[in-house]
């Protein structure tokens, strides 16, 4: 077994704000942490240098069979980096591609996978890539779709919503935790105290307490007002947003919440996404 933690989700669905709880829980802050700095705890899988300390060429020239050469040992190095646990973002499907696992199981300790309403997930997604929403959840149902590579990041492979989270969550596995989106805004006491159970680490009130208000979306807003957050595509005009759930409700016309239904209504079921009267 490895000391890889990875934090799973397709984006949009709260990775960021939970390393923001993780790392304000485990260092046991008494302020505010600063989010330009999370990386000090925290990586990603799809980080560029990951890739290019082993083979020096631009990420932008990397091929889907060198990237998948390349993977299971930028995934070695970062277990590397730290005698701990290593907190690792990924936007990645669990699926192979160029017959190489997108995460390798060697040197994986355990997962923590969010799932958000697709519904939700299409407008923050538009926001963060300035796109129209119809667009959007077009791109949430094209299967194996891919991010595209820029000099900082390989590309990601999030697939579809619908296959990504069956992906993560069809499984079970004891050393498996899954959240919802949902959950972290009404029930935060809960669910991020079931989180903190899952990875083991001393249970605390009063520490919970403060994690969960120090990295709230309020406090990120405003760190992120007074600061920037390197996170921030140049189309958005902030990266953390509302923090909340159901803002489809007003903002979807029900054409467009059939599409979304029609596609992913299988995982929507599981997860109690699908509205009454859809």
């Amino acid at each position: 077994m490895g000391n890889i933690l990875w934090l799973a989700s397709y984006p949009k669905s709260g990775n960021t704000w939970l390393r923001a709880f993780l790392v304000t829980y485990m260092t046991d802050a008494q302020e505010p942490v600063d989010i330009n700095k999370m990386s000090a705890l925290t990586t990603g899988d799809s980080i560029a240098r990951w890739f290019t300390e082993i083979d020096p060429r631009p990420a932008t020239e990397f091929s889907q069979a060198d990237l998948a050469r390349l993977r299971p040992q930028a995934h070695a190095r970062i277990a590397e980096c730290t005698a701990d646990s290593a907190l690792v973002k990924t936007h990645n499907a669990l699926v192979q591609v160029a017959g190489v696992p997108m995460i390798t199981r060697a040197v994986t300790a355990g997962v923590i996978y969010l799932v958000r309403n697709p519904l939700d997930v299409v407008l923050s997604y538009a926001d963060h890539l300035g796109q129209k929403v119809d667009d959007v959840i077009a791109l949430l149902a094209e299967h194996g779709f891919e991010s595209p590579a820029t000099d900082k990041n390989v590309p990601e492979h999030h697939s579809d919503w619908s296959s990504h989270v069956a992906s993560w969550t069809e499984v079970t596995h004891p050393a498996l935790h899954i959240a919802r989106y949902e959950d972290m805004v009404s029930e935060p006491l809960a669910t991020f105290g079931a989180i903190v159970g899952f990875l083991g680490l001393p249970p605390d009130q009063d520490r919970l307490s403060r994690a969960i208000e120090f990295s709230s979306f309020k406090v990120l807003r405003d760190l992120e007002d007074q600061t920037g957050f390197v996170e921030r595509t140049p189309v958005q005009k902030n990266f953390f947003r509302a923090g909340k759930s159901g803002g489809w409700r007003k903002q979807l016309s029900a054409a467009q919440v059939r599409r979304v239904i029609e596609v992913h209504r299988e995982q929507m079921e599981r997860f109690d996404y699908v509205p009454k009267g859809y």
